[in-house]
């Protein structure tokens, strides 16, 4: 994860799994894709099956490619058994573990898992340090705002004592990739992770949008860290005619902008409003919220599909590739527009290409 932004020739490719066509077609593919020049790949963990079998029966599967969670939840997951499952499939893949963590959102971490969404900066912040001293193999004292370890004695039974893993984890700092959207988030990202996972990233409005919480995260950020890597996911089409694969993406976005949350409560939707599309923002939740999916995809303005997305004849993807890295992006974790497997595989081939 040492990539220094270019202007195309140094991006790496990601992708994130998508396993709704069978599990063992996805390994298939996968390895496909890993001699196709694929780097990363993302396994999700929304509230679909989780993410940490599947990893790691992945890594028995393949030898180059960096396998990352796409997204382990702050909340589900104790930190020292966080800590503990990323040393684990850091170890079954040999070193090419990356864990991606998140706070995800209250309809999720409320509705599905029964516990309260709250403090997810806070949290964050306690779940990395705690994670980094068990990958470091100290004894585990930490008395955080959230987490305190081992528990007080008033809160248990005042039995619990500090204690360190007792195995030795392959790498004592397993990077870290952050997704996060509002600015404290962002800048709290920038000052303590290896990587960030924006969703929707606009190369030409990033600065204006991000600038400041980046910039003011990586001025308090250890060096040893090294370069912030920025992990962009747009879909992904390249040929003379593939236009209309942009209303593939509609829906999605209109998914997440119109019904990723209630009104004055979308993390998406505020990203919309920040990249200056406040009135289509509203009409798109407006029309998402009543019922009418098909209108809010259309109200999804059409620069903004074209501006998150690499879609179009190579020369153009070339183009839309360099303003990427230009910006900061050093992968792209792109979602194929391709019904099967032989295309996706060539996509991953012409996208390497044009990477280099």
């Amino acid at each position: 994860m040492q990539v220094t932004p270019g202007l195309g020739n140094d991006v790496r490719i990601g992708m994130g799994l998508n396993y709704s066509g069978g599990f063992a077609e996805t390994v298939d593919e996968v390895a496909d894709l890993e001699k196709a020049g694929l780097d990363i790949a993302f396994v999700p963990e929304a509230y679909s099956f989780d993410a940490v079998s599947q990893i790691g029966y992945l890594a028995a599967k393949t030898t180059t490619l960096e396998l990352a969670s796409g997204i382990f939840q702050i909340y589900t997951r104790t930190p020292s058994l966080t800590a503990m499952t990323a040393a684990g499939l850091d170890f079954v893949s040999d070193g090419r573990f990356v864990m991606g963590l998140g706070a995800s959102g209250p309809q999720v971490i409320e509705g599905f898992h029964g516990v309260k969404y709250d403090a997810p900066l806070g949290r964050t912040r306690e779940v990395v340090e705690i994670c980094r001293k068990v990958w470091r193999r100290e004894k585990v004292e930490f008395q955080g705002k959230y987490y305190q370890i081992p528990l007080p004695a008033e809160k248990g039974t005042g039995l619990g004592k500090p204690l360190k893993i007792i195995n030795h984890p392959v790498r004592d700092r397993i990077p870290i990739v952050i997704a996060s959207l509002g600015p404290k988030n962002v800048e709290l990202t920038a000052e303590i992770a290896e990587g960030w996972e924006p969703i929707f990233y606009h190369p030409e409005k990033a600065a204006s949008v991000w600038g400041e919480p980046l910039a003011k995260g990586k001025a308090k950020r250890d060096p040893s860290l090294g370069d912030l890597q920025v992990f962009a996911s747009p879909a992904l089409a390249i040929g003379d005619d593939v236009d209309h694969m942009l209303d593939w993406v509609r829906p999605g976005l209109a998914l997440y902008i119109g019904g990723m949350g209630a009104k004055g409560k979308n993390f998406y939707n505020d990203l919309a409003v920040r990249y200056g599309y406040e009135k289509e923002a509203e009409t798109i939740q407006d029309l998402y919220l009543s019922g009418k999916k098909d209108e809010a995809a259309a109200a999804v303005p059409d620069d903004l599909v074209r501006a998150v997305s690499l879609i179009g004849p190579e020369s153009y993807v070339a183009e839309r590739v360099a303003a990427f890295a230009e910006s900061g992006v050093t992968t792209l974790t792109v979602t194929p527009l391709a019904a099967d497997r032989a295309d996706r595989v060539a996509l991953v081939e012409k996208l390497r290409k044009i990477c280099g």
